[in-house]
């Protein structure tokens, strides 16, 4: 599938998130995939008080990362999200590159599938909603 919406946002590494070699520790990737991810949304207008508001939670069910060179403190990066699969689950990709000189150091995605709040299960394929919310015919 090709990429439907996409957003970019940029962040400067803050010390809090870097170890004593002051390199972003691994796990903050996510958070900053997340910030992505809510700008990718709110493009569509189904951000996550969207979501719950519709009748549907959205979580994720699957998170990849893949390492390439590490951020260090005080370094701007750029977050990219793209929506790419919505049919049967939502899959983001994400990739993060250097803001100066557009390298490359960390990519992957996330995948989450809507949940029927009202019965707790997970829905086999995308809500009517995810479709009306990316401008696209059921």
């Amino acid at each position: 599938m090709t990429k439907h919406h996409q957003a970019s946002i940029d962040i400067e590494i803050p010390f809090h998130d870097v170890d004593v070699m002051e390199i972003v520790w691994h796990g903050h990737y996510a958070k900053y995939f997340e910030i992505a991810r809510c700008a990718v949304l709110e493009q569509i207008d189904y951000n996550y008080p969207q979501m719950r508001a519709s009748g549907y939670a959205w979580p994720i069910i699957d998170l990849r990362v893949r390492y390439v060179k590490p951020a260090v403190f005080g370094q701007k990066i750029t977050v990219n999200a793209a929506i790419v699969e919505w049919e049967n689950r939502l899959k983001i990709d994400y990739q993060i590159t250097d803001k100066a000189t557009g390298s490359r150091l960390v990519k992957g995605h996330s995948i989450q599938v809507a949940v029927d709040m009202q019965t707790m299960t997970m829905c086999f394929e995308s809500p009517r909603i995810l479709f009306e919310k990316l401008g696209l015919k059921v």
